[in-house]
């Protein structure tokens, strides 16, 4: 091991709050991102029930929207 004690190994020669500290601030941040994207998945997923909710209520009610037709245009290479 490279340090004499474990109390040296946490003081890393003067460097150790700088050291933990960044430990601390990358693992509360991992986990606060963590925490964040998981209420955010359950937010797009709760929207996108919402509205397939609603699109199944108005097709039921004969309100769909029509959809869009396209027309295929020939062009010439001359």
């Amino acid at each position: 091991m490279a340090f004499d004690s474990f109390s040296a190994f946490l003081a890393m020669e003067g460097h150790g709050p700088y050291v933990w500290a960044c430990y601390g601030v990358f693992a509360i941040l991992l986990g606060g991102l963590m925490i964040w994207s998981r209420r955010r998945h359950r937010s797009v997923l709760a929207e996108c029930r919402r509205r397939y909710q609603q699109q199944d209520q108005r097709a039921n009610k004969g309100q769909t929207k029509t959809a869009a037709t396209f027309t295929r245009v020939e062009v010439s290479q001359e």
